[in-house]
């Protein structure tokens, strides 16, 4: 939206349309500040005092911030696709959904042992898999995942 500046409405009959002479008066608006109190000047910031607020973060913060933020919506993502296409997750997917995100959303992350995810990262390597399963069956994908039933091992003949 296109700001023009304030021009005061001219009557014709006076010579001068200055705003500070004495030209047209100007209607009140009706603002009155409040007695005792110094005039803040405002923010120039769109979201107000809260972005002023908000210290700088390192992008490793940053970084963690974000795998937060990602593993709690693909989370919630699983959840709502397998609601909206009608399948009724196990009870153990239900827990590990429930479970997941409430680590996450306390922690910033699902699992204590470094060497099971990388850092940085909000889910282990299984947990991930596993969303990633449970995202796959709440779609209607095939599964894929896992070894192929009826297929064994191929082991190397001594002879």
């Amino acid at each position: 939206m296109k700001r023009t500046p304030f021009k005061p409405p001219s009557d014709g009959l006076s010579g001068s349309s200055s705003v500070k002479g004495g030209g047209a008066k100007l209607r009140s608006s009706g603002f009155k500040p409040k007695s005792g109190s110094a005039a803040k000047p405002r923010s120039r910031s769109p979201k107000g005092d809260s972005a002023a607020k908000n210290k700088l973060l390192s992008p490793w913060e940053q970084q963690r911030e974000a795998a937060r933020r990602s593993a709690l919506n693909a989370l919630k993502r699983a959840r709502r696709s397998a609601e909206k296409a009608g399948i009724s997750l196990s009870d153990w997917e239900g827990e590990f959904l429930d479970s997941v995100g409430e680590r996450v959303r306390e922690h910033g992350r699902a699992f204590a042992d470094p060497e099971k995810g990388a850092p940085g990262q909000a889910l282990s390597a299984m947990q991930g898999r596993k969303l990633k399963e449970i995202t796959a069956k709440a779609k209607g994908e095939p599964r894929r995942f896992g070894r192929r039933p009826g297929r064994a091992p191929e082991r190397e003949a001594d002879e």
